[in-house]
């Protein structure tokens, strides 16, 4: 068995290679290498030096597109994928749990942020619409009194 980091090798024709997996998945084969260079997909090699993915490939390259979805990163990601095996959602434990609430909270103070923004740029827009009404006003009066 390979140490983290290092390529198993496997007999020629087991797993599947990124092509294949691309294509099951509808990732990319760039997206792929990407997700295994972040520690979030495993690949071994084969005696010619392709890569060959086992056979739960396919369902980890979902679960990272779902979590993908959500808007966590890769480093998020490699933590929780752990606690996402078999079925949808992730599986029970304080980690996963505190993991999650931690990135809705991010996302909450984001919102706010957000809504604080766009405040500021309707009061802007409603200053700009009144000087709008006000200059049309000016001159219709300039013009009817010339």
């Amino acid at each position: 068995m390979a140490r983290s980091g290092e390529c198993a090798i496997r007999v020629a024709g087991s797993g599947l290679r990124i092509g294949e997996l691309a294509e099951r998945t509808g990732v990319s084969a760039r997206s792929l290498r990407y997700y295994e260079q972040q520690g979030l997909l495993r690949a071994d090699r084969d005696a010619n030096g392709y890569r060959r993915y086992g056979p739960d490939a396919p369902e980890t390259v979902g679960r990272i597109r779902e979590l993908l979805d959500t808007g966590l990163g890769t480093d998020v990601i490699r933590e929780l994928l752990p606690c996402a095996q078999g079925g949808p959602g992730l599986v029970f434990c304080d980690h996963s749990c505190g993991v999650v609430e931690r990135q809705m909270a991010r996302l909450d103070a984001e919102i706010a942020e957000l809504a604080r923004k766009r405040e500021a740029l309707a009061t802007y827009a409603h200053v700009m619409r009144q000087r709008r009404d006000q200059d049309r006003a000016l001159a219709s009066m300039a013009l009817r009194s010339a």
